[in-house]
């Protein structure tokens, strides 16, 4: 049994640690996305991808080789991990659960409202040096030159990313022969220099969040799977760890019952 629960505990650490590759991967995709441009999410992923993989060899090193303490500090690590791991998940879905775009009448695309997106992203995106670096990102992803050569009839039938929608174009309501005042302050910022176009706009922002919001939901459906899996994977450890300490008591047990047998025969010589 404890030979069995050993070979079961380190064949899952196994998994696990092949299952951090794509976590790791995830944080870095989100990382290096040309559309994203975003960093204060998956940097918690990323963190916790490679600590998953470092406690997963440990894991696996300490079921092969039987090392009672590498299983114990296997074991408080992993409670932290999984409690961890849910924190940041359950965090994720409570900043990244309000916003979406609103339907145009008569186009394929969305548009998006910085005030549709909670309080915790608003402030990290309108942070002037911080949004300096994703007007960068956008800029040098070259987004915006992609829809540059679309006809009117583009526009009216095409769909486009909520960065596109947001940043590469003024807001559909804006009506230039109409007064100033009337209109959308987003309106204002607008320019046809390639350079600024809405880069400046709330609704730019706002796109930049709906990109975060999207990839953020989409890995925490693998962040839930993780946790299940972990749990799991715990409670094995756990039973690992107790026949781990039986094993390693065992042979103690043994001579202390055979010594006095020993020394009775001696006696009786």
């Amino acid at each position: 049994m404890s030979r069995f629960s050993n070979t079961l505990i380190g064949f899952l650490n196994l998994l696990t640690l092949l299952v951090s590759i794509p976590i790791i991967g995830g944080g870095l995709w989100m990382a290096r996305s040309t559309t994203t441009c975003e960093s204060f999410l998956q940097r918690p992923l990323m963190v916790l991808g490679f600590v998953i993989l470092l406690i997963s060899l440990a894991g696996f090193i300490g079921a092969c080789f039987h090392v009672v303490w590498a299983l114990w500090v296997y074991l408080a690590v992993m409670l932290f991990l999984i409690t961890t791991l849910l924190a940041v998940t359950v965090f994720g879905f409570v900043v990244a659960g309000p916003g979406g775009g609103v339907e145009v009448p008569g186009r394929n695309y969305k548009e998006y409202h910085l005030q549709s997106y909670s309080p915790w992203l608003r402030k990290r995106i309108e942070n002037p040096d911080y949004w300096m670096t994703i007007r960068s990102c956008i800029l040098g992803s070259k987004t915006c030159s992609k829809i540059v050569m679309w006809t009117p009839v583009d526009y009216l039938t095409r769909d486009m990313s909520p960065i596109q929608s947001g940043c590469c174009k003024p807001l559909t309501s804006c009506n230039y022969e109409a007064p100033m005042m009337t209109q959308d302050p987003d309106c204002y910022k607008w320019s046809n220099d390639p350079s600024v176009l809405c880069y400046e706009c709330d609704s730019c922002k706002a796109g930049v969040l709906e990109d975060v919001r999207r990839d953020w939901h989409k890995l925490s459906i693998l962040n839930i799977v993780m946790v299940m899996l972990l749990i799991g994977i715990y409670c094995i450890g756990c039973c690992a760890f107790q026949n781990a300490k039986r094993d390693d008591s065992y042979p103690s047990n043994r001579m202390y019952k055979v010594r006095p047998k020993w020394n009775f025969y001696s006696g009786g010589r």
